[in-house]
């Protein structure tokens, strides 16, 4: 199969506007597609598709798919890179259609930017189907012409991370727990001579004094593991590195605060910040960025039973603060609060933490955006700047003195893990629970409650798990490595 772009008519005389892909194809043709594109009725809109068949040998069905303007750039209002975002989309759109033919192989049109080509081909057709009898056809897609392979390179690899973290992110509980998920990262990262896999037990977790972590953990028959990785790509293994913690919860069933038992199956995706994280440094150590990471992961389930965390405990973190366990179904802040307190050890240039952390998020900003929360605007503009280009945004939210005092005002403990005023500002009181675990001056929380699933919001991601905001985490990761070469 082919799949070929077409701009939207600039005149009104409807003429198709070829990519220059689209232009060769049809000169090879005599003119014969543009003619058959012209008698098929009105120009293609952005992500509407034509498809025909029988015209050239090599391949027997053509599918073509409009890009939109031909010259979309960035888009000020939308935060984004809407040339790029219409080249994803009608990508994807064209490689499903190929699918349904069932037709193994599909050659992609760069359509001007291979990079986006190969992201939309490549995150489009994917779907987890690992435990079903009946899969849909595997389609391999490839780059069409030689001109820009680098590029469409880096995009394959960029969409193979994103598709990593879905891959954890929407396998059943069962299969992913914290010692196959941990098994899983350390196998990906087998490879790389630069990359060191360290997988602590829980008697690792207690010499730690990680109190909040392990009073989530022993609710659970799993037992809880702290995954760290220590890429070394920098030039000099002593730079200080940039350090990612993902909260790596397996399961939430809420813990004695139950959660309703209505979409509790979503709860296997409650590990995706630990997903997102450790796939970006799978992801960085494929583009063999020139930096050092760690990735930091406390992976554990959050289960009800006669060992859990009851409402009113107090435990004890890492830095010594007591924390009033008002509500279990907040835990993430707590397996959260050791990490970040870990995280000081590594002298970083910047500690990033993601989390599926609140439903608040969710309510705020819904599935348009990753909400950020950061004490520091080089950081912030680094995280923005790069989500311009991968489409995956971020929007960033108040760290006021506001929550901390909703937090800090707790009547058993130091701290209480949820805001005083319940419900109201829930995203923004877990963020200022967050800031009492972090002295560095640069930090930032990813709040990625509302990004975790796909309806149909992203139209080159299948509905399911959408391991957002990976592709970001590594722009902003490929930027900070350009920053310290310069």
């Amino acid at each position: 199969g082919l799949v070929l772009g077409v701009y939207s008519s600039e005149k009104d005389d409807g003429a198709a506007q070829f990519t220059s892909a689209g232009d060769a194809f049809d000169r090879l043709l005599s003119g014969k597609l543009r003619a058959l594109l012209s008698l098929c009725g009105p120009p293609l809109k952005k992500g509407k598709t034509r498809i025909f068949h029988g015209l050239h040998q090599d391949f027997p069905s053509v599918v073509v798919v409009g890009l939109g303007k031909k010259n979309a750039g960035i888009n000020e209002q939308e935060n984004w890179n809407e040339g790029k975002e219409n080249v994803r989309t009608a990508v994807a759109v064209g490689c499903r259609q190929i699918q349904d033919l069932e037709i193994p192989c599909v050659e992609v049109d760069p359509c001007g930017d291979a990079q986006a080509a190969a992201e939309g081909a490549v995150l489009g057709l994917h779907e987890y189907n690992e435990l079903k009898q009946k899969k849909k056809p595997v389609v391999t897609p490839q780059l069409h012409g030689s001109a820009e392979s680098e590029a469409w390179q880096k995009g394959v690899i960029y969409a193979e991370g994103q598709n990593l973290a879905r891959y954890l992110m929407e396998a059943p509980a069962n299969y992913i727990t914290p010692i196959k998920f941990a098994e899983h990262i350390e196998q990906k990262l087998r490879s790389f001579s630069n990359v060191k896999v360290h997988i602590r037990p829980e008697s690792w977790i207690t010499t730690q004094e990680m109190g909040a972590f392990l009073s989530v953990a022993k609710g659970s028959a799993e037992p809880p593991i702290f995954l760290e990785i220590h890429y070394s790509g920098g030039a000099d293994t002593n730079d200080s590195p940039l350090v990612f913690v993902g909260k790596g919860v397996t399961f939430d069933s809420g813990g004695i605060s139950l959660k309703p038992s209505s979409g509790m199956d979503a709860m296997r995706a409650d590990m995706g910040g630990a997903a997102t994280v450790c796939s970006a440094i799978v992801t960085a150590a494929a583009l063999n960025l020139p930096l050092n990471i760690i990735g930091l992961a406390p992976l554990c389930e959050n289960m009800p039973s006669g060992k859990a965390n009851k409402p009113g405990d107090v435990v004890r973190a890492k830095n010594g603060k007591t924390i009033q366990v008002d509500n279990t179904d907040a835990e993430g802040r707590l397996l959260l609060a050791d990490a970040l307190c870990y995280a000081h050890n590594f002298n970083a240039r910047a500690i990033v933490n993601a989390a599926t952390l609140t439903g608040a998020m969710d309510v705020a900003l819904g599935s348009a955006a990753t909400g950020v929360f950061t004490n520091s605007s080089w950081l912030w503009t680094h995280l923005y700047e790069a989500s311009i280009l991968t489409g995956d945004r971020v929007w960033r939210m108040p760290l006021f003195e506001h929550y901390t005092k909703q937090v800090t005002d707790c009547p058993l403990a130091d701290i209480s893990n949820i805001g005083k005023y319940s419900r109201a500002g829930g995203a923004c009181t877990a963020a200022a629970f967050l800031k009492e675990f972090v002295t560095a001056s640069h930090w930032a929380h990813l709040d990625i409650a509302g990004v975790m699933s796909n309806k149909d919001e992203v139209p080159y991601l299948r509905k399911g798990m959408a391991g957002r905001p990976t592709r970001t985490l590594v722009e902003f990761a490929a930027r900070l490595s350009q920053d310290s070469h310069n």
